[in-house]
């Protein structure tokens, strides 16, 4: 068991959400679920590329915010897709590679070489990466790296 976990607050819906991010990431799995006094799900663990979550039923009380966000660093354009699609299933997109899901949880939806991009060895190629980032939604590598070389 790893040290830190991260435990996801949700009205009613731990199970679902559990079975769901299991379902969108292949490295993944399903583990125990504990019950509540009323029979029902009170928690669902699960396991994404070898990160453990526990998705609790904790009621009405609190809602996700961008202050936390989910970042899945994707190693081609088309798994940047892929977890894009997937994850914005039922949810809402933003700017700059962040969604939310349709539980309200955000993800960051990055390609490899983004960051390198962004710190680069020209200033210049850089300023035009980021400009062409914030004009995004979903991050296209292919078009932040034209950006930085100026084409």
């Amino acid at each position: 068991m790893q040290k830190i976990s991260t435990c996801l607050w949700f009205e009613d819906q731990a199970a679902e959400a559990a079975e769901f991010y299991t379902s969108v990431f292949d490295d993944s799995s399903l583990g125990p679920s504990m019950a509540g006094p009323d029979g029902k799900v009170m928690t669902a663990d699960f396991q994404i590329e070898g990160r453990q979550f526990m998705a609790l039923n904790g009621g009405p009380a609190r809602n996700f915010t961008e202050a936390v966000s989910l970042v899945v660093n994707c190693d081609s354009q088309e798994e940047v897709d892929r977890y894009w699609d997937a994850l914005l299933d039922g949810g809402v997109e933003s700017q700059c590679g962040w969604l939310k899901d349709k539980f309200g949880v955000s993800w960051q939806i990055i390609p490899r070489g983004f960051v390198d991009l962004l710190n680069g060895a020209d200033p210049a190629g850089s300023q035009r990466a980021m400009e062409a980032m914030l004009k995004m939604r979903k991050l296209d590598i292919n078009v932040l790296q034209r950006a930085y070389d100026g084409d």
